[in-house]
């Protein structure tokens, strides 16, 4: 209230009735605030965020009617909440994916400026910087951690000073000693629990690590060299079985649901799939069984367990007040076989170009899905373009947080669209989308301005073939209401259009963030060379 805002003026008797009035709205204004974060605090929902691996936005069901790998569960799941046609993640590959999702902010503001982490590599997150699980453990929640990390940890060293390798060669790990605990963990980033490896199943070394301490000492070496099945040469745990990881994660991700259904307390479940992402390894009884290929089958056996998941939240009677949320890192990788796919009638990538480690819609449009039945319709579909960024800033909102300037710096609140209200302009301004080699892009609206000549990732023309990307602009402008697929480069017919949108982009790389709020630092050099078109570095080819 502004100091003058109520003068008081005439009479005695006048200005005690006036006082009262202002007291008695002061105070309806306090119950009113006291009962609304009460409604909040008493029933906050439990909230399970299962991340698919290299899952495309073809490959279920209600996304792709034209495709050809039976998804039932979760096309109930789709049918029963809402699915987002316009979703996004923040990168087209794994790492700096789950990075945005745990901090609500970019991961090209991280040091990690282009690729992804190994096995081997080093805590990408401080322990200082706020998480989703530290912000919900804060707010009351029991958080939990069950899968594939891939955002670094620091194992322990037999000898301190020794360089201890990028994680690609089995040699890399000589110097690890795995009878010790690990530091820099998801435990040290808010998780009351965490269960999981360090990397992908396909990059050593193959050791489950629970609370910090691996649960076994690796005493084989393990190598894949067959199709679809690989892995990487690396030291492995006799209780680490390839074919059973998927399973496992789903198994305890049900146990934990289970015994926490009645704890007293909401819990926050983080289930990070290490599938459909090669090893592709269905089980025996789901092999060959979508007429396809391993990847189809291993699809098939994803949405199965799936259903479980879902089964096990509905008999443990918390379906109503609890958010499922069901979404992938990224688009679907080549490895899948997408030749072999397409030719049966199935496009991993639906009508879009490209795929995972691409700029292209391929690269980074993935299904998501949400169902909370107390707060969701059942049956709604939104075209909202959102982020999976936009996490932070959604828990935030449903439990009550109020997020610092440094916190969730690119994080949307979603939950608008998620209860059907009307707005008024887009939720977004825009998002900010990154492909493997560290190449930005940025939507706004239906424009999509991309500031690389080709795919920034493994489809064609792919960086460094300098034969295909000299005869190319040095940007590309879609307009993706009129071209999906992304086949004509209008920059040179909407000039004023580039000249917004790298506007905007810049805006904000230098200001930190992109959500309203006080300017923040990106980590790492302030300048990098995928910033060529800002004049901060070496133009890329």
């Amino acid at each position: 209230m502004k100091k003058n805002q109520f003068p008081v003026r005439g009479t005695v008797k006048n200005n005690r009735i006036k006082l009262k009035l202002l007291f008695s709205v002061f105070v309806y204004t306090l119950i009113g605030c006291t009962q609304e974060d009460k409604q909040i605090s008493e029933s906050p929902p439990n909230i399970i965020y299962v991340l698919a691996d290299d899952l495309g936005y073809g490959d279920i069901g209600v996304y792709n009617p034209e495709g050809k790998i039976k998804t039932p569960n979760l096309d109930k799941l789709a049918m029963e909440g809402m699915r987002f046609t316009d979703a996004h993640t923040s990168s087209a590959v794994c790492t700096p994916t789950r990075y945005g999702i745990m901090t609500g902010r970019y991961n090209w503001r991280s040091t990690l400026k282009q690729g992804v982490l190994t096995g081997r590599s080093s805590a990408l997150i401080p322990a200082s910087r706020t998480t989703v699980a530290s912000m919900l453990k804060k707010q009351g929640y029991h958080t939990a951690f069950i899968g594939k990390w891939h955002l670094g940890w620091d194992w322990a060293e037999k000898e301190e000073g020794i360089d201890q390798g990028e994680g690609w060669d089995e040699k890399d790990f000589d110097n690890v000693d795995f009878s010790k605990p690990v530091k820099n963990s998801p435990n040290d980033l808010g998780f009351d629990y965490a269960y999981g490896h360090s990397g992908s199943l396909d990059m050593a070394p193959y050791v489950y690590v629970e609370n910090g301490k691996p649960t076994a000492l690796p005493t084989i070496t393990t190598q894949n060299t067959e199709k679809y099945t690989w892995w990487r040469k690396g030291p492995t745990a006799p209780d680490f079985v390839h074919e059973q990881v998927t399973p496992n994660f789903f198994n305890r991700g049900m146990d934990y649901i289970k015994e926490r259904a009645n704890g007293g307390k909401p819990f926050f479940l983080y289930l990070p799939l290490p599938s459909p992402h090669t090893p592709i390894l269905p089980l025996e009884e789901w092999r060959g069984k979508s007429g396809l290929n391993p990847y189809g089958d291993f699809m098939m056996m994803i949405d199965h367990y799936m259903g479980k998941l879902l089964q096990t939240v509905k008999e443990a009677g918390i379906e109503d007040n609890t958010l499922i949320v069901f979404t992938s890192d990224n688009g679907c990788s080549p490895e899948a076989n997408f030749n072999v796919l397409i030719e049966k009638g199935h496009d991993p990538s639906g009508i879009y170009r490209g795929h995972k480690a691409d700029i292209f819609e391929g690269g980074h449009r993935v299904p998501f899905i949400a169902k909370w039945p107390a707060k969701i319709k059942s049956g709604r579909v939104s075209n909202e373009i959102i982020n999976l960024n936009d996490f932070m800033a959604t828990a935030a909102a449903i439990t009550g947080y109020r997020l610092q300037a440094n916190e969730g710096e690119d994080s949307y609140n979603i939950m608008p669209v998620l209860t059907g209200e009307t707005l008024d302009v887009p939720l977004r301004e825009a998002s900010v989308h990154h492909s493997i080699n560290g190449s930005f892009a940025i939507r706004k609206g239906d424009w999509k301005l991309a500031m690389c000549p080709g795919s920034g990732g493994w489809s064609f023309p792919i960086p460094g073939n300098k034969k295909a990307l000299d005869t190319l602009p040095s940007i590309q402008l879609y307009n993706l209401k009129m071209d999906p697929t992304e086949t004509e480069n209008l920059m040179e017919r909407y000039p004023d259009k580039v000249k917004e949108l790298k506007g905007l982009l810049t805006k904000y790389v230098k200001e930190g963030r992109s959500t309203p709020g006080e300017s923040q630092q990106n980590d790492g050099p302030k300048n990098w060379k995928q910033l060529w078109w800002m004049g901060d570095g070496d133009k890329q080819s």
